[in-house]
């Protein structure tokens, strides 16, 4: 059974339908005391890390969370969830996030971009699969995958962590991370759920592992 937070950020319907799609046993869980009984989670989120952290904190779903990646069992944070899984950021002030992966959330620095973009960062573009220190092959979430594929990108943040814990990247203006894997935890920055097959095929690996 896996295992999707609820926890009043973004509207959660396209994470339901593309798991649905890949035909998983899925929940959406809002009670923190039973996160401990899925096999698999998903923290999907959309909008601003302080608010998100607030809804998180309200019933005490962070420390939940926390737990959870602790467990060993795969957890999959998604845009904002990614961004939540790391120690701060810098969106409209300064936020501590959950802190399981080490690593800050911060702006896009336009001041280093090659040409004029606009940010947010919206649409689709490349992941670059990365050979991240953990071993020398690609990352099991990855699976099945070119060395580099599109997906759906909306967010005007990005994650800055060691490299150990980078399996994608992105070039948008300059070079950032776009998703990452410390032991049984990942972090995907684009939207697979709304990435067509190369998404799917992201979740059904994620189901897999």
């Amino acid at each position: 059974m896996i295992g999707i937070v609820d926890y009043n950020m973004g509207n959660l319907a396209s994470v339901i339908n593309a798991f649905e799609i890949i035909g998983a046993n899925i929940a959406v869980e809002s009670n923190p005391n039973k996160l401990k009984n899925y096999d698999k989670l998903i923290l999907p989120g959309v909008g601003a890390f302080g608010d998100a952290m607030e809804h998180l904190q309200s019933n005490k779903m962070d420390e939940a969370i926390k737990e959870y990646a602790s467990s060993g069992k795969p957890l999959l944070g998604i845009c904002l969830g990614m961004q939540l899984l790391f120690e701060s950021s810098q969106e409209f002030g300064d936020h501590k996030g959950l802190g399981v992966i080490e690593g800050a959330v911060v702006p896009f620095d336009e001041s280093r971009f090659d040409h004029k973009l606009k940010v947010p960062h919206m649409g689709w573009n490349e992941v670059f699969q990365v050979n991240s220190e953990q071993g020398t092959e690609n990352s099991k979430l990855f699976a099945g995958l070119p060395s580099d594929f599109y997906l759906y990108f909306v967010h005007s943040y990005h994650v800055e962590c060691d490299d150990k814990y980078t399996i994608g990247k992105t070039y948008y203006g300059y070079e950032f991370t776009s998703a990452v894997n410390k032991d049984n935890i990942y972090g995907i920055q684009p939207h697979p759920e709304k990435s067509h097959e190369n998404g799917l095929k992201i979740i059904e690996n994620f189901i897999n592992l």
